[in-house]
């Protein structure tokens, strides 16, 4: 008989090919199977699917407690093999290369019927790890399945396509023609649309989507943490996510680093736990800076997911102090607030123009000019729509605006799509009172709660009051009276901002 070795430091030791297409450590695998009822692991029924295999981690973990927690029903170490693999381990690969390297992990060789795999009932060479090459359908330069460009991912046949098999059908079903009472896996992150530059789409929540078709027990996937907030493709998979009271547990990483060491995944990482039979509260898992915070929540409360449990109390009583009649959302201009685009060259003669930080002041022509929102002639603050390029990392304390990169303008001047327009009054000494409110800590404090990547649009203004008045010089002192912040309170506040 073969011998079995399962040995998590081998696949700890794969590199990620790509952040969208990450391996998964055996820890983290094996935090994610302890979430779990541990009783399917003693029952020779239960049925797991890998939907999206790539080192076959998932299966392989599962296969080591499934041949523990059957010793006693199965008490033949061959039999007990040979009905694990042939019987409740499913797969499917995501390219020919993760499947035979999944097969390797799984089965101990790359062919299933192979002389060294460890299984020997399989008749085929896949086994239950299947890879079939599937080609995108599609319509207007796109797939309408995942979105993927045509001009990038129409390949001939020596070049993968990645049209991931699990998401392109309509009858997911199908594919092993039998129910899972669990469907676990990492899926692909995203995949280029063709856009602007290195413009790409999500395609994870596609995965969940589909998965919950086929209406498992458990469903357990680790995903990119941005759609909290929503976002590019995000917002209506956000939605029936926080509405779903049928996701008991989420456990989020704020740095991807501690999770996939040595991958950067803008606004972090998570993993979560649906239970098709149970509702109720969720139980969110927050680690940063070294620390586990654990608290049980709707996730519904807000539109958006607000990552940490501390920062709702917060949120709860600025609100409740305030009673607002509108919030900042509402008074941030949206891009292009004077329909000139980042690219736009400055003329020799015209309306005084803010380009880029870099170029600075300049002159636009006055026809290229549209002023819409009534702001030319006030009074102004602009605002740069990315203030944090470059970090990705959100358990590190965030800046967003400070003095050198805020501008206060004058009437008559007006600037590109490089800024928003943060505000516009007729007076000079109301913009400045804005701006040193919107630099104190607590209000910047408020935005942290819905940005997720470097990107600030007016949307993400949405927790922060707009006062009726700005005609004083605002402080955190003065706004942790007036909203009744305490000291434990301004201490998590201080630790996250800049």
């Amino acid at each position: 008989m073969p011998n079995i070795n399962y040995n998590p430091d081998v696949l700890s030791c794969l590199a990620n090919l790509s952040n969208d297409e990450v391996f998964t450590p055996p820890k983290l695998v094996n935090q994610m199977l302890d979430m779990l009822p541990q009783e399917l692991f003693e029952s020779k029924e239960t049925t797991f699917l890998d939907p999206v295999t790539k080192s076959g981690v998932f299966l392989r973990e599962i296969a080591a407690r499934l041949i523990k927690g059957l010793e006693n029903e199965i008490p033949d170490q061959q039999d007990r093999i040979n009905h694990i693999f042939t019987k409740q381990l499913y797969g499917i690969a995501i390219t020919e290369l993760t499947s035979l390297m999944a097969r390797r992990s799984v089965y101990c060789s790359k062919h299933a019927n192979g002389k060294l795999s460890v299984c020997t009932e399989f008749e085929t060479d896949q086994g239950n790890i299947k890879y079939n090459r599937i080609q995108h359908t599609w319509q207007n330069g796109k797939c309408t399945y995942c979105g993927a460009s045509k001009e990038v991912y129409d390949r001939p046949d020596d070049l993968e396509t990645y049209a991931y098999q699990f998401i392109h059908t309509a009858e997911p079903e199908n594919i092993f023609d039998m129910k899972f009472d669990v469907i676990i896996g990492n899926p692909p992150y995203q995949l280029s649309d063709g856009g602007h530059g290195r413009s790409a789409s999500p395609v994870y929540h596609k995965f969940i989507e589909q998965a919950k078709k086929l209406r498992p027990r458990y469903l357990s996937m680790i995903i990119p943490a941005r759609w909290y907030a929503g976002g590019k493709g995000l917002d209506e998979f956000r939605n029936e996510m926080l509405n779903d009271s049928r996701v008991r547990k989420l456990v989020d990483f704020e740095n991807s680093a501690h999770v996939f060491p040595g991958v950067d995944i803008a606004g972090g990482i998570c993993y979560f736990l649906w239970d098709r039979d149970k509702q109720g509260l969720c139980e969110v898992i927050n680690h940063y800076e070294g620390k586990q915070v654990s608290s049980e929540r709707v996730l519904n409360e807000y539109n958006i997911f607000i990552r940490h449990s501390k920062a709702i109390p917060i949120i709860k009583k600025v609100i409740e102090a305030e009673n607002p009649k509108s919030f900042l959302n509402k008074r941030i201009s949206s891009r292009k607030p004077f329909n000139l685009p980042t690219n736009y060259e400055p003329q020799k003669t015209g309306i005084p123009c803010y380009f880029t930080q870099k170029i600075g002041l300049g002159y636009a022509n006055e026809e290229d000019v549209s002023d819409k929102l009534n702001l030319k002639d006030k009074w102004k603050l602009i605002i740069p729509p990315a203030p944090i390029a470059g970090q990705t990392d959100f358990s590190k304390p965030v800046g967003f605006y400070y003095d050198g990169n805020i501008k206060v303008i004058q009437p008559g001047e007006v600037c590109t799509e490089s800024w928003l327009v943060a505000c516009a009054f007729s007076s000079k000494e109301e913009v400045e009172s804005f701006a040193k409110y919107l630099l104190t800590k607590i209000v910047r404090f408020l935005l942290l709660q819905t940005v997720v990547s470097q990107h600030v649009t007016r949307e993400k203004f949405e927790f922060i009051p707009d006062l009726e008045v700005y005609n004083q010089e605002f402080t955190d002192d003065i706004l942790k009276q007036r909203w009744h912040i305490t000291d434990d309170e301004w201490e998590f506040i201080d630790s996250r901002i800049k």
